[in-house]
């Protein structure tokens, strides 16, 4: 790659474990890169592929570095038309990886729409082109990688399709699937797959990346306690001012629990943008931590959990054709009828 970032230390673990297995012959076809989401799962399938797609590699060693394959990878970020969705997710067209015996499957325009927009889903026809793709000659004579990500977000029909490519492999194909949410995968899916689990890196490991990412030690603490240990997160919302989004949604809800501020305008205000969902998550955070502070007042404590539910339902909302504001506004009015609520129970008998 055009700048090699080093991989992270828990990528690299995951990364020498999968490597060996693979020259050990230990892997089959299909593999299942699942954990919470930006903890790197798509860096380290990639940085598989260069050590299997690697036309010189002596065994037990990395990708050469000097064939034709690895100057292709080593090239591909300067000139693949990668965008970047809102999420933060990259979003490649089907074989946009540089290499032609490298397939990345993704998000894709639907170029239907007016305007066209990206589509949420990874459709059949993505997955019948790349299960055409597999039974052709690699262009190199060597190995062939298809990496999907998301692979939540393959649709009914495309994983029916998918499981048949799964079902019969070809040697020298690999088949690679990223996910952070495996469990939206059909169970047959899931079933013919190898997986490599990601999970959060112990705290002391991931303070000392996010300084070494550039972060302030006070700020990288603090990102990382709101992002309840995940280091991809708290980097995340320390590049992209997350950590501020953050502490606007707190203000938001105490303005709103105060009456200074009403649920319609702040519901479109959240709304406005592309970051309804963390704005969301936020709250629901935030809600978890009040409920912490109210142990003494087991009603509002409840009534807090049940929000925090509540926010969780809405967010997933957000990902169907609802409309959005309405959606958050509802969300918004129970926030302040419970903190009306609470502010009652703690009056003196006879005020008000």
């Amino acid at each position: 790659m055009s700048a090699r970032q080093p991989l992270a230390p828990w990528q690299q673990r995951i990364h020498d474990h999968a490597a060996d297995a693979l020259d050990a012959g230990r892997l089959g076809h299909g593999l299942l890169f699942c954990g919470p989401a930006q903890l790197g799962k798509r860096a380290v399938a990639e940085r598989l592929a260069e050590r299997v797609l690697c036309l010189q590699r002596s065994a037990g060693e990395g990708p050469c570095g000097r064939c034709r394959s690895c100057h292709l990878l080593a090239q591909r970020h300067q000139r693949d038309p990668v965008e970047t969705r809102p999420d933060g997710q990259l979003a490649h067209p089907l074989g946009h990886s540089g290499h032609p015996d490298l397939v990345l499957v993704g998000h894709v325009l639907n170029e239907k729409g007016r305007p066209p927009k990206m589509r949420s889903e990874i459709v059949i026809e993505q997955v019948r082109n790349l299960s055409e793709k597999l039974a052709l000659t690699t262009q190199y004579g060597g190995a062939q990688v298809v990496i999907i990500d998301p692979a939540d977000a393959v649709n009914h029909a495309a994983c029916n399709a998918l499981l048949k490519t799964l079902e019969e492999p070809v040697p020298g194909r690999y088949l690679w699937l990223v996910s952070g949410n495996p469990a939206r995968l059909p169970a047959t899916i899931r079933s013919r797959c190898q997986r490599l689990e990601f999970r959060l890196p112990p705290r002391e490991e991931s303070l000392q990346w996010l300084q070494a990412q550039g972060h302030d030690s006070g700020d990288a603490l603090e990102a990382l306690e709101a992002a309840h240990g995940h280091p991809g997160q708290a980097d995340a919302w320390l590049r992209n001012e997350g950590m501020g989004l953050r502490r606007q949604v707190g203000t938001d809800l105490d303005a709103i629990a105060q009456g200074t501020r009403t649920p319609l305008e702040t519901a479109q205000r959240w709304t406005a943008d592309e970051h309804a969902a963390l704005r969301l998550r936020h709250a629901a955070d935030l809600a978890v931590a009040r409920a912490a502070e109210r142990l003494t007042d087991p009603a509002r404590t409840r009534s807090l959990a049940a929000w925090f539910d509540q926010a969780n339902r809405t967010c997933e909302l957000l990902r169907t054709t609802v409309r959005a504001d309405l959606a958050v506004l509802e969300l918004l009015m129970a926030w302040r009828s419970g903190a009306a609520r609470s502010e009652a129970r703690s009056r003196p008998d006879g005020a008000g």
